[in-house]
């Protein structure tokens, strides 16, 4: 069940503050978000896949966000929008402020550069020496900052956040715990049978608005910089190589990994577990489905997917034997296509 608000809100209130279209009473106070399934009497429900307008009628909820042809689909008090989905996260937001935390220094902490008053920083916090920490961080307990970092003002980075020297860091990013931001790529060159390591001097420069999930890895890059763009939203566990540049408004869920020197257009995705292998270059739109593995770059937009479909292991073991006789029948199929064609020439 979703936590008691720090607010309630009437729905012309709501309205006013985000816009729609109000049907039905508007005086109706609502204190927190639900599902349509889960919602209870002073809650608002969302309808976004028209797979569940069927529960619009049996919904508890005191009243619903939905899109203009679900308009009518219920008696409720209603806001109507374009994008429902959207404007629930919106309502969500509205009705749950984040938590603040008042500026001041935790206890233990090490801070060799000058902050400004307005930055909160926890217990235990480092932070490195020429680094430049904007108005309104806030640095929860752990985190640990290295020489000549930048981070940009009203960004929230949670406990144990490793940020290594010389990132970059833009405004208003959300990092969440056991983040790295930095670490070494994993450059070796081979020599005498044993691997040479390669220093990674490049930085990582993240963009305004970037979110970035608990304990996911960006390596710094080997000589040019690792980049990741505006309002990019990186889930948990992600681990993105030296050298890749991801750009702006790409998504990417938990699990994926970008070998280095991939370049990621602007608004692609990431299903969950995909792969990327290096030296890539993905165009603008390009979407790439779960568990994918990408081999080669693409340069049209669109949908991607490689995928074996779901079998039983006796099946799949079946298909895989087939599947490695591919190469020879392909073949034998050349062969009797040349046999046929000298045929129908003496024909």
């Amino acid at each position: 069940m979703a936590r008691a608000s720090a607010s309630a809100l009437r729905l012309d209130e709501i309205v006013a503050h985000l816009g729609g279209e109000l049907c039905g009473d508007g005086s109706v106070v609502v204190g927190q978000v639900g599902t349509l399934h889960s919602a209870q009497a002073g809650q608002i429900a969302f309808l976004a896949n028209p797979r569940y307008r069927q529960q619009l009628l049996t919904t508890r909820a005191s009243a619903v966000i939905v899109p203009p042809q679900f308009a009518t689909a219920t008696a409720l008090p209603r806001i109507v929008h374009a994008n429902a989905y959207a404007y629930y996260a919106r309502v969500v937001a509205l009705l749950n402020p984040p938590r603040g935390r008042a500026p001041g220094i935790g206890r233990h902490a090490v801070l060799r550069s000058p902050l400004p008053a307005s930055v909160s920083v926890g217990d235990h916090v480092v932070v490195g020496e020429g680094a430049s920490i904007g108005e309104n961080v806030v640095l929860f307990p752990g985190c640990v900052i290295g020489d000549g970092v930048s981070i940009g003002d009203d960004s929230l980075l949670y406990p144990n956040v490793v940020v290594y020297h010389d990132c970059v860091i833009g405004k208003r990013a959300i990092i969440h715990a056991g983040a790295i931001i930095g670490a070494d790529g994993f450059g070796f060159a081979k020599e005498s049978g044993g691997w040479l390591k390669i220093p990674q001097i490049g930085r990582v420069l993240i963009g305004d608005d970037v979110e970035i999930g608990a304990n996911t890895s960006i390596d710094r890059g080997a000589l040019d910089d690792t980049v990741i763009g505006n309002g990019v939203k990186l889930d948990n566990q992600i681990q993105i190589g030296h050298n890749v540049a991801i750009g702006d408004q790409a998504a990417l869920a938990g699990c994926v990994g970008i070998a280095g020197s991939s370049r990621i257009g602007r608004r692609c995705t990431v299903g969950g577990a995909g792969m990327i292998i290096g030296h890539l270059d993905l165009a603008d739109d390009v979407h790439i489905s779960a568990g994918t593995m990408v081999t080669h770059s693409l340069a049209q937009p669109g949908q991607y997917t490689s995928i074996f479909p779901l079998a039983t292991h006796k099946e799949w073991l079946r298909n895989a034997a087939q599947l490695k006789r591919l190469a020879r029948l392909a073949e034998r199929v050349a062969e009797l296509e040349k046999k046929l064609d000298l045929m129908e020439k003496k024909t």
